[in-house]
C-alpha cells in the first residue's frame, strides 16, 4: 500500500513537472577533478578532488593573463605597446597564430589571440614583453602563486605545453585555478576578450574562433579558458554571470571535450539553481554615543556593503549589536558593532559595522568651554 501511494505521488510530481531542488550530494559530473566557486566571495559551493595536483594544459594561461594585466595596471607595460616576436616565441608549437621572428603586433591583438585562440606563440611573446624572458616570467608566475597561497601549484612555462624536460613538474589543482580565475576576474578588461566568439587579427587576414564553446552556447558566460594536451586531458575554467552572481567552474583531466563542457555546465547550473544574493541593510541600525567627542554620536555603516551569497529557499533575518558607547577619538573604519544575518539557528554572516568617518577628541579648551556653557545654562 505504501509503495503504491509513493508511486502515485511520484507520478503526480512528474505529471505537473514539480521542480525538485538539486542538492550537492546528488550532483555528479564526469570530470575527475572539479570545483565550483562564487567569484565575489570565494565561497566554495561544490568540490570533487579539487586539491589533486594535475597538469592544467592551457588553463595555465589564466596566470599568464593575470600577470600581463597586473603589469598593465602597474604601468610597467602599456595598452598601446607593440610586441616584437622573438625566435623563442615563434618556435612555440600547439595552438598558435604563426608569428614570424621579428613580427610586430599590437599588445591588444596579442592578448586577444591568447584569450580567444589560446595562442602559445603570443603568450610567450607577452611573457617576454613583461619580464624579458619566459624563464623570468615563470618565476613571477610562481611568486604570484605563493602570494595567493596556492600550495598545489608549480609552473615551469607560461603556456601549459607538455614540452621540455621538466614538463612533468608543471602542476596545479582545480582549487588553485579557481583562485587564479577569481583574481583575473577582478580586471574588468579581461571580459572584453573572454566573451569574444569570433574575431580577426592582422587587419582581418587571420581569423580567431573561441575555444570556449560556452561563450556561444551557455547563457551568461563571461569566460574563461580551455586547455588540452595528451597528458592533461581536456580542461576548462568556465565563468558565467546570472542575476548578479558570477560563478567559476573548473574541471580538469576530462576524457573528452564534451565531458569538460558538460561538467562545467552541470556545475554552473547547480550554482545558479541553488544560490542567490542577499543584500544586508544597515540603514536603521541606530547610533552609538561618543564620549568626549566633537560629535555626541555616530551612526555606523557596513564595512562591506556587498551582497552575500545564500541558499535559495532561506528566509534570512538580521540582528544588529552595537557598542553601548565609544570614547573619542574614533578612527574612520573603527568597528562599532556587528550585523548578523541568520536563518533559523544558523548564522550566515557576521558583518562588521564601522565608523564612516573619524570623530576627533575634544581638546581641554573645548571641553572647558562646554562645561562653562553648561553651567551658564543651568543658571
Amino acid at each position: 500500500m505504501r509503495n503504491r501511494l509513493f508511486s502515485m505521488l511520484l507520478a503526480l510530481c512528474l505529471l505537473f513537472c514539480l521542480p525538485l531542488p538539486v542538492r550537492a550530494a546528488g550532483l555528479d559530473v564526469p570530470a575527475p577533478s572539479a570545483i565550483l566557486m562564487d567569484a565575489a566571495t570565494g565561497t566554495i559551493l561544490w568540490e570533487k578532488n579539487d586539491h589533486e595536483r594535475l597538469a592544467p594544459a592551457s588553463v595555465t594561461k589564466i596566470m599568464t593573463l593575470l600577470l600581463v594585466l597586473e603589469a598593465l595596471d602597474a604601468g610597467r607595460i602599456g595598452w598601446d605597446d607593440t610586441v616584437i616576436t622573438s625566435s623563442a616565441a615563434a618556435a612555440k608549437g600547439g595552438s598558435q597564430v604563426y608569428l614570424e621572428v621579428g613580427e610586430q603586433m599590437a599588445l591588444k591583438e596579442m592578448l586577444k589571440c591568447v584569450v580567444v585562440s589560446s595562442a602559445n606563440d603570443c603568450a610567450t611573446a607577452l611573457a617576454e614583453h613583461v619580464a624579458g624572458s619566459e624563464s623570468a616570467f615563470v618565476e613571477l608566475m610562481n611568486q604570484r602563486a605563493g602570494e595567493l597561497g596556492l600550495a598545489d601549484t608549480h609552473f615551469v612555462n607560461c603556456t601549459g605545453l607538455d614540452d621540455g624536460p621538466d614538463a612533468a613538474e608543471h602542476l596545479t589543482s582545480a582549487h588553485d585555478l579557481a583562485v587564479i580565475s577569481r583574481e583575473l576576474l577582478r580586471h574588468d578588461e579581461i571580459r572584453d576578450y573572454t566573451t569574444i566568439w569570433m574575431d580577426t587579427v592582422r587587419n582581418g587576414q587571420f581569423g580567431l574562433s573561441n575555444t570556449n564553446k560556452l561563450v556561444r552556447f551557455y547563457s551568461g558566460t563571461t569566460g574563461l579558458k580551455t586547455g588540452y594536451t595528451s597528458a592533461a586531458g581536456h580542461c576548462l575554467s568556465a565563468t558565467a554571470l546570472r542575476d548578479g552572481i558570477e560563478l567559476i567552474a573548473v574541471v580538469l583531466h576530462c576524457a573528452s571535450s564534451t565531458d569538460r563542457f558538460e561538467s562545467a555546465k552541470a556545475l554552473l547550473d547547480y550554482g545558479f539553481a541553488n544560490w542567490r544574493l542577499f543584500t544586508p541593510n544597515a540603514a536603521e541600525n541606530g547610533a552609538v554615543p561618543v564620549t568626549l567627542g566633537l560629535t555626541h554620536e555616530i551612526t555606523p555603516v557596513l564595512a562591506d556593503p556587498s551582497p552575500i551569497l545564500i541558499e535559495k529557499g532561506m528566509s534570512p533575518q538580521q540582528r544588529i549589536e552595537l557598542d553601548a558607547s565609544v570614547t573619542a577619538p574614533v578612527e574612520a573604519g573603527q568597528q562599532l558593532g556587528t550585523l548578523y544575518v541568520t536563518a533559523g539557528d544558523k548564522t550566515l554572516a557576521a558583518l562588521p559595522l564601522v565608523a564612516p568617518e573619524a570623530v576627533p577628541r575634544l581638546t581641554w579648551w573645548q571641553l572647558t568651554c562646554q562645561l562653562l556653557r553648561a553651567v551658564c545654562l543651568c543658571k
